[in-house]
């Protein structure tokens, strides 16, 4: 009212104030949308230029002294955010990737959003994915199905059932109590958005994330068998 008031010493009336009031805050709105658009489209830009600085496969592999990769091995490491492509011991390429959102835990029950942690191997290799590619490993291993007979999560016959499948099937199944579906996979359909961020967003279900692009160059050396170190 005091506003009102004072609007009419200038002889402005009500109607005519409440339209400035209104013009004066859709016109700040509009000056921060363009501005929240110029920020994203300003990081969007930035992780291109960081994306361009990255070296394809074929160049990195020229540079170690390899011209192809007969025993690929991958290296996991979760505290940097970052998947390692080796031949036997010597480090071809690393790639940035994401994981769960329960990023700081192992992952030891089934929806906890968390990545396991141990030794696997790629069982399965699926190219018609929803997220462009996936290559499954062998989660729950007989480490993690172990831990959990021990602790009392599952049974001695959901832990046999785990061991023959480990041994006899490659790809453990998916277990109620310690989860299972787990792998390295691409982006999918937002890939040109996600893949350009310059900063980490974990997003998955616990399984490791990297752009299409980079998925389609560990499709070219891994194969079934391919050991996976997640540390």
């Amino acid at each position: 009212m005091k506003l009102f008031e004072k609007l009419k010493e200038f002889r402005i009336g009500p109607v005519k104030a409440a339209n400035y009031l209104n013009k004066g805050v859709l016109r700040n709105i509009i000056y921060l949308i363009f501005a929240i658009a110029l920020f994203f489209f300003g990081v969007l830009v930035y992780g291109i230029i960081l994306n361009l600085r990255n070296v394809p496969l074929s160049e990195a592999m020229l540079k170690n002294g390899f011209t192809e990769i007969k025993n690929p091995r991958l290296v996991v490491d979760r505290q940097n955010y970052t998947l390692g492509l080796y031949e036997e011991s010597v480090l071809i390429k690393n790639y940035r990737v994401s994981f769960g959102k329960s990023v700081h835990t192992p992952k030891s029950r089934a929806g906890d959003k968390a990545t396991p942690v141990g030794v696997y191997k790629i069982c399965k290799i699926d190219t018609v994915n929803k997220y462009h590619k996936f290559f499954q490993i062998n989660y729950p291993n007989l480490e993690d199905a172990t831990n959990a007979l021990r602790k009392g999560w599952i049974s001695q016959k959901e832990f046999n059932d785990i061991k023959f499948q480990y041994y006899y099937e490659g790809c453990t199944r998916f277990n109620n109590i310690l989860g299972g579906n787990i792998g390295i996979h691409g982006i999918g359909e937002l890939d040109y958005v996600v893949k350009n961020l310059p900063f980490v967003f974990n997003w998955t279900n616990g399984s490791i994330s990297m752009s299409n692009e980079n998925i389609d160059e560990l499709y070219s050396v891994i194969k079934i068998g391919t050991e996976v170190d997640i540390k």
